[in-house]
């Protein structure tokens, strides 16, 4: 397992377990620096905590005291702690560097590092790029958001070892020095504002992903989006486009193939996935790969066999003619627009969640197919507001996602699609989007 070497730091605090701060207080621990753990709400006796007392390391759980960061030079924080936490606050005041898992991660992996950011579209694209590289022959690890922590996977991998990080906007704004071979950018949208507070702020976050990159590396950017084109503009790497809309210097798509520059890749109605959403993601991929080098015909084969990632459009079950797709990745609007526009047939959208501040008339355009909502969460309120909006006439409450797929069976009809596409995030409710879209993946099961 690999370790810090040349560390300039001398004491850490941990800010936040969850795994990426469990990780990262083993990797210092362990890489001989002095670290300090602090949580609000895990519990003294959780098994995490123990496992890292076992270690040595010292952990305060249950407040915040501003006396953790007595004789810290650096915090590592949780990535989905606000910048407006106590001690986050106080670190600033101290003028304490604070950084996120991620930028430890980055310091370990000596092989080429893929980062891919945006609003959508993350998980999918990042899947499709390891797809491909592993499918090359090629040596390759996946971590970051998509699920294990970065910095442990990081010590387990071989010099030439490729890494590809899926990255969040909460996890970006916590590096300094953290540096991709190859970023990609897929696209903006007015999301996690409640963390940003301004789009300008969410923007700047997703923005380091490129900010230390250098002439000889490469950033992958949607040529169709206004807000990616304009900030990239001062970018010092090697810009590589992906367009749906027109022929481009990257990768692009017409009605026949998808092609990078003027070769053509693989023909349009081979690929698995459908909706311009995921031709996007395609294109992003297929421009990521091309420059690590994969092959043309290995880059076609993935994208002719690649039907999708758990919890973004998973196609469930069919029980009496109702298909149900679990799409619980969809965490704001947008995500859930693109999800209602891949269907033609008529939809019962099971939706809600986290209340964000925001309003949902920018859903009303997508609601067209929708012949009844399903609502639980803090958010249920102002999702029904949209829906009558639109024209929703069949507007049902449930107090969870289990009681959401039992209510849409009941009131539907042979054809229909019974999709869960929440449009927001899961944590007035449940842990995460995996835990919410497991609890609607068995109880869809249990009506089988």
């Amino acid at each position: 397992m690999k370790i810090l070497t040349d560390f300039p730091y001398k004491q850490v605090l941990v800010l936040g377990l969850a795994k990426s701060g469990a990780s990262a207080a083993r990797l210092l621990f362990e890489s001989g620096i002095a670290v300090r753990v602090n949580d609000l709400k895990c519990e003294e006796d959780s098994p995490e905590v123990q496992q890292l007392k076992e270690k040595g390391i010292e952990v305060i759980t249950g407040h915040h005291p501003l006396y953790v960061l007595n004789g810290a030079d650096l915090v590592v924080k949780n990535p989905g702690i606000p910048y407006d936490n106590v001690i986050v606050k106080e670190a600033e005041k101290r003028k304490i560097p604070i950084v996120t898992e991620v930028e430890l991660a980055g310091m370990l992996v000596e092989g080429p590092l893929i980062g891919i950011t945006g609003s959508n579209g993350k998980t999918t694209t990042t899947t499709l790029i390891y797809e491909m590289i592993k499918n090359s022959g090629r040596k390759v690890k996946l971590a970051g958001n998509i699920g294990t922590a970065a910095s442990e996977v990081a010590r387990t991998m071989e010099q030439d070892e490729i890494m590809v990080m899926e990255l969040s906007s909460f996890q970006l704004q916590g590096t300094k020095d953290f540096h991709p071979h190859i970023a990609v950018l897929l696209n903006f949208f007015e999301a996690h504002l409640d963390y940003h507070k301004t789009m300008e702020n969410y923007m700047q976050a997703k923005s380091n992903i490129f900010k230390n990159q250098t002439e000889k590396d490469f950033l992958i950017f949607n040529a169709d989006d206004e807000r990616v084109t304009k900030l990239i503009g001062n970018a010092a790497s090697a810009k590589v486009p992906f367009s749906i809309e027109r022929p481009c210097e990257g990768s692009w798509a017409d009605e026949d193939y998808l092609y990078f520059q003027d070769e053509p890749i693989v023909k349009r109605k081979k690929l698995a996935l459908t909706g311009s959403h995921q031709l996007q993601n395609g294109l992003a991929a297929v421009a990521a790969a091309k420059a690590i080098g994969v092959e043309n015909h290995v880059i076609a084969d993935v994208l002719k066999s690649f039907k999708g990632v758990k919890h973004r459009l998973q196609y469930v079950d069919t029980i009496d003619g109702r298909r149900f797709f679990n799409d619980s990745k969809a965490t704001n609007i947008l995500a859930t627009s693109k999800a209602l526009a891949s269907f033609e047939q008529p939809v019962i959208l099971l939706a809600g969640g986290l209340d964000r501040g925001n309003e949902f008339d920018d859903l009303i355009p997508s609601l067209k197919h929708v012949k009844a909502m399903i609502l639980f969460g803090e958010s249920a309120p102002k999702l029904e507001k949209a829906a009558k909006k639109a024209g929703i006439e069949q507007i049902i409450y449930v107090d969870n996602v289990k009681q959401a797929a039992e209510q849409a069976f009941s009131i539907s009809s042979t054809g229909d699609v019974i999709l869960l596409s929440p449009a927001c995030a899961s944590w007035d409710q449940y842990r995460s989007f995996e835990e919410r879209g497991d609890m609607f993946v068995k109880a869809v099961h249990m009506l089988k």
